[in-house]
């Protein structure tokens, strides 16, 4: 599969099998994902795989948005995407490198979580990246280290359904020259 391939189909995925994820997979597709660019090589993502009952907790945390509580329970695996804190955009004496502040550690978030979806739709796996959600009290239930910030969650497993693409702009609407 060429990366084109790999961009232009790819989905997001909200209805899976019932067929589990394997962790060895999953390590396969960090470890690829671990090559998604970042700040100074900063490498600030992490991954935090959960299942079972802990899955269906984290689902009922969604309030904001019931709709991504179902799809996570349809989901045999969501991934937890959190940040170092303090490293992305920061010279080491704390003080910000970029006019961006804090901002660019979300731009690595991103980064790392469309490279890790790329990495699972090789692999054949169904991804969709969710932002709406309870984050106080997921991060409390996972137990997220002070120092990591919760980013996104990320439903993956095998899909049950093959969505068509959403009209994309022109490039002529995207795309300006300055000489």
């Amino acid at each position: 599969m060429t990366a084109k391939e790999c961009i232009v189909g790819r989905r997001s995925i909200r209805k899976f099998t019932d067929q589990p994820v394997s962790h060895e997979l999953l390590e396969q597709i960090v470890e690829t994902a671990s090559y998604a660019p970042s700040w100074k090589n900063t490498q600030i993502a992490r991954y935090i795989a959960v299942e079972g009952e802990m899955k269906d907790k984290v689902a009922d945390c969604t309030k904001i948005w019931a709709g991504n509580g179902a799809i996570m329970k349809n989901a045999p695996m969501v991934v937890a995407l959190t940040v170092v804190k303090g490293r992305s955009g920061f010279e080491r004496d704390g003080s910000f490198s970029t006019g961006k502040g804090t901002g660019w550690q979300m731009f690595d978030a991103g980064v790392a979580s469309e490279a890790f979806c790329l990495a699972a739709y090789e692999q054949g796996l169904g991804t969709v990246i969710m932002g709406l959600y309870d984050e106080a009290d997921i991060a409390a239930l996972l137990e997220i280290p002070e120092n990591q910030e919760l980013v996104a969650l990320i439903a993956i497993g095998y899909p049950d359904q093959s969505p068509e693409a959403p009209k994309r702009k022109a490039v002529t609407d995207l795309l300006t020259y300055k000489m």
